[in-house]
């Protein structure tokens, strides 16, 4: 899986994912991506697509709100992971844990489907389509 971790994640989050999971799965947070933290939306979402294959770990969840980005968003074949706020507003060990908890299960919708959206609820294990 490759994963990209956007601004709404602080980079230590990315970075640790990263290394966690080196040799099994790519994961970037997206100052580390494309050296700059200043991209739009549509700018990072069109790069990734074009990339091919990717994964991303959002807090933003205009993203699928709003339905220009989201049809850009599935348009560029991604699939997107969106934590609801009661997991945004964790503390940063108990939001890691809760994104390491899902992780299986993120890992099998990105093999499984080429684009999509999902929540990633407080708790359980079971990630809702959007």
């Amino acid at each position: 899986m490759k994963l990209l971790v956007d601004n709404m994640f602080p980079a230590r989050l990315g970075r640790g994912l990263g290394q966690l999971f080196s040799g099994y799965h790519h994961v970037e947070h997206i100052k580390d991506k494309f050296n700059t933290g200043s991209l739009t939306d549509e700018e990072w979402i069109v790069r990734l697509g074009k990339e091919g294959g990717w994964a991303v770990l959002s807090g933003d969840r205009r993203i699928v709100s709003k339905r220009p980005s989201r049809d850009l968003f599935l348009r560029n074949n991604l699939v997107g992971f969106f934590p609801l706020p009661a997991v945004i507003d964790m503390p940063f060990t108990k939001q890691t844990a809760r994104i390491l908890t899902v992780w299986p299960v993120m890992e099998a919708i990105t093999t499984s489907t080429d684009r999509g959206c999902f929540t990633i609820g407080a708790s359980g294990l079971k990630l809702q389509g959007l």
